[in-house]
């Protein structure tokens, strides 16, 4: 059956009250289904009699897939001893997250009923910085030590890794726990059982700090194809890693943050269609209302050359066209500037190489439009403003699209987020400029 088919027989059996066919469903459904199913209840007592019908480790499994605006509402109304075992089994990533969003009242009985190695274990995961690979680490990782025959690595694994992230990938630590290498279970599997795993580890293993970004380590796990990537802590210890499941929702999180940057919206509290419309318009209003006192120069350079206008009242016709135009060419060049300046793929040693480029495309889809508006002017203006609409197209054109390649660059450079430098700012800048050199254009052109 799919997810919709096991839905609707869900919502029947809830309709009936039928008790036995709601845990046959249930039990069906996928972790992140019945998740997803749980998020759209919208009904507080059918949440929990939802969640509570499923085994624990699945009930964690279910818990870990909703959104945590959802989580907190859920663990706030669990009982402790109820949330405790549900916090327990949860992956030591998911239960850090969740812990620092809970309420301090409800942190101080979970923090009762926890074993001192699972209070330990919070406490520290917890205590990273927000955006850093401490933050998104998990401490459930499979590791042995150096010095193992592969048949005493495969027995250690038996013991100690049912419960871990992943068992893919085994690192291999000295007696102080610093990273010497890591070993595949594939490799373990076939080799001889009498070897080294110190003889069969990859030693030049690709690992970042606690303080590393979480982009930058969802990049580098990108990069080198990684199943896991080890997180050190400044003394160069092994102190958990960040799988590659984790770094995809941190990359999903980094392009939306992104997205939102660059349409100049602020963070949401919650996801867009939790988020209440007090959230949605703080997130939106400080740009807004910064680019509308900055629109007013494009105001007043339409009024200083209010006689130019008067003298040549069809130059307006052709205003918006240009203005846009140069936004447009603007936006284009800022969007593959900061996806570029994002990903790795440019960087500020490339920006003379980059100019010179934009300078010959820009100029060449300048000229582009530059023809196909003066086919325009021509016929409704005539050669004198077609030729001041062309020139000023090309011209326009060119300077968007510097404007756009470059103010990301200036912003990586004084340290801020090149996602900052957004369509709309991008826009109005290019509004400001375009018409200012339109009517001045017009005005030495035109003999005003």
């Amino acid at each position: 059956m799919t997810f919709e088919d096991l839905a609707r027989a869900l919502e029947a059996a809830i309709a009936r009250d039928d008790r036995d066919a709601i845990a046959q469903r249930v039990a069906e459904l996928n972790p992140a289904d019945m998740a997803d199913f749980i998020e759209n209840v919208r009904q507080p007592e059918l949440e929990i009699e939802l969640l509570m019908a499923l085994p624990l480790e699945r009930r964690a499994d279910t818990f870990g897939y909703l959104p945590l605006p959802v989580q907190q509402q859920l663990a706030s109304r669990l009982p402790p001893a109820v949330l405790a075992e549900l916090v327990t089994a949860m992956p030591a990533d998911e239960r850090a997250d969740l812990f620092n969003v809970l309420d301090e009242g409800v942190r101080r009985l979970l923090f009762t009923r926890l074993a001192r190695e699972e209070r330990e274990d919070l406490r520290r995961l917890a205590s990273y910085e927000e955006g850093t690979a401490g933050a998104v680490m998990t401490s459930d990782y499979a590791a042995v030590p150096n010095g193992l025959t592969v048949a005493e690595a495969l027995e250690t694994l038996r013991l100690t890794a049912p419960d871990k992230e992943t068992i893919y990938q085994a690192f291999v630590v000295d007696k102080d726990h610093r990273l010497k290498g890591v070993i595949s279970l594939r490799e373990l599997i076939l080799a001889v059982p009498s070897s080294r795993v110190d003889d069969l580890m990859e030693r030049e293993v690709v690992s970042a700090d606690v303080s590393t970004s979480q982009e930058e380590v969802a990049r580098l796990i990108s990069r080198y194809d990684l199943l896991a990537l080890p997180i050190l802590n400044s003394g160069g210890k092994l102190v958990g890693i960040v799988t590659y499941d984790d770094a995809m929702d941190v990359a999903e999180a980094e392009a939306t943050e992104d997205m939102h940057k660059g349409a100049t919206v602020g963070k949401l509290d919650a996801s867009f269609r939790e988020a209440s419309p007090l959230s949605l318009y703080r997130s939106r209003v400080h740009w807004l209302v910064v680019l509308v006192f900055a629109n007013i120069f494009t105001g007043a350079g339409i009024a200083f050359f209010e006689q130019t206008i008067s003298a040549h009242i069809a130059l307006l016709f052709f205003m918006p066209l240009l203005v846009a135009s140069a936004g447009n060419a603007g936006a284009q060049s800022a969007t593959l500037m900061v996806r570029g300046l994002a990903t790795g793929d440019v960087s500020a040693r490339d920006w003379a190489k980059l100019l010179g480029r934009e300078i010959l495309v820009a100029g060449a889809l300048g000229l582009t439009m530059a023809a196909a508006v003066m086919v325009v002017g021509v016929f409704r203006a005539g050669p004198e403003i077609a030729a001041v609409v062309a020139l000023t197209m090309m011209l326009v054109v060119m300077i968007g699209s510097l404007i756009g390649m470059g103010l990301p660059f200036l912003l990586d450079k004084l340290k801020f987020d090149p996602a900052t430098a957004s369509t709309p700012l991008i826009t109005t800048l290019a509004d400001v400029s375009g018409v200012l050199i339109y009517f001045g254009l017009a005005t030495v052109l035109l003999g005003i």
